[in-house]
């Protein structure tokens, strides 16, 4: 990094983090006060828009991470249900291999969690990284030292990490996954996305499969992992794919768009949330069908210039059979991208829906 590119980050890092309250925002002061009980079961949150949150099921939220602006209103809210509140940490590790600027990354973190009384962060980095490469110990070196400047400024912080679905460099993301979970608190698994690369025929299928989600836990656990480190992420959206020819037994052929040396991938498809899948399920071409293979539910429907569509998607159902898992291996809870994918109108067939797929989490 340059010179002037370092101080311009250190500047916008400087203005982020003066951003200080000064007098506790909430009712009762006592809200301000860090979270410093751990419970037995992770329900994590990722909150990224609006005033949704008010309708979340508090009754089990543990954590709730801010990937949007700061909302002080809902870190007195969270914090009055005992549910922790805490940063997105995201940075170009190009910029953090250099241990002085890694520290100063770090060190404006932890005063931007102390300005708006914030209980931890959550690193989302998400960048490809070669085994042994300056990067690779660069990013295991930021969540040690993450950790210890949290748990000593903050005393009850949590600090945890985002991986994908398998620890089998998915993406190129070769990370140190056994010193990384060892250094946190605990590992998010991001169980979704996991079609970015399609090694076999270019086909829709699923965002979650069931035996490929569950055979990443166990890879997990196969390299060493604590299950206790390991919380399940699990996709409140899914994917509407285009396709190219349709079989009378609903196989998708799809455009090839290679990505990392396979030739298909996700990309192709365009993300949908479940509130708009709800809305348009009922009325498509078959309605909800189930592929029990992938123990998923997929639809699909024409769209106005005659195209076949198929949608594949996460529901009450497939989320409690990955679910009920959990228990099975032993892993620290669950949580899902993101909370905000839901309705939470009025409408009593949404509130239904929505208040079905919370429960999912608990099955």
């Amino acid at each position: 990094m340059g010179l002037c590119r370092y101080l311009l980050l250190g500047l916008l890092l400087y203005i982020e983090s003066s951003v200080c309250l000064g007098e506790c925002p909430c009712s009762d002061p006592a809200l301000c006060e860090p979270i410093k009980e751990t419970r037995d079961f992770e329900v994590y949150v990722f909150y990224v828009r609006g005033k949704n949150w008010k309708n979340y099921d508090w009754n089990h939220v543990t954590t709730v991470a801010l990937f949007a602006p700061y909302d002080p209103e809902l870190m007195c809210f969270a914090h009055s249900k005992g549910a922790r509140f805490v940063l997105k940490g995201d940075v170009p590790l190009n910029d953090i291999v250099d241990p002085d600027k890694r520290s100063a990354w770090i060190s404006q973190k932890v005063e931007l969690a102390k300005a708006q009384y914030m209980d931890g962060i959550n690193l989302d980095i998400e960048q490809p990284v070669l085994k042994s490469s300056p990067q690779y110990y660069a990013l295991t070196a930021l969540v040690k030292e993450t950790t210890e400047a949290f748990h000593r400024e903050i005393p009850g912080s949590q600090v945890t990490f985002d991986v994908a679905w398998s620890p089998d460099c998915i993406d190129l993301r070769c990370y140190n996954y056994t010193g990384i979970a060892d250094l946190c608190d605990f590992l998010f698994v991001m169980s979704y996305d996991e079609q970015s690369q399609i090694w076999t025929e270019c086909i829709a299928g699923a965002n979650a499969p069931f035996n490929q989600t569950i055979a990443g836990y166990k890879r997990f656990i196969d390299i060493g992992i604590n299950p206790k480190k390991l919380v399940m992420g699990v996709p409140w959206y899914g994917y509407d794919y285009t396709c190219l020819n349709i079989t009378e037994d609903n196989k998708c052929t799809l455009e090839k768009k290679p990505f990392r040396g396979a030739e298909c991938s996700d990309a192709v498809g365009r993300q949908v949330r479940y509130s708009a899948i709800m809305k348009q399920v009922n009325n498509s071409l078959t309605g909800r069908l189930w592929d029990d293979f992938q123990k998923a539910p997929f639809y699909n429907y024409k769209d106005t210039k005659g195209n076949i569509h198929q949608v594949w998607y996460d529901d009450p159902k497939s989320i409690s059979l990955k679910v009920e898992y959990i228990k099975k291996l032993s892993l620290r809870g669950v949580g899902m991208w993101n909370a905000d994918l839901l309705d939470y109108s009025d409408d009593p067939i949404a509130q239904q829906q929505t208040a079905d797929m919370w429960k999912a989490l608990l099955s």
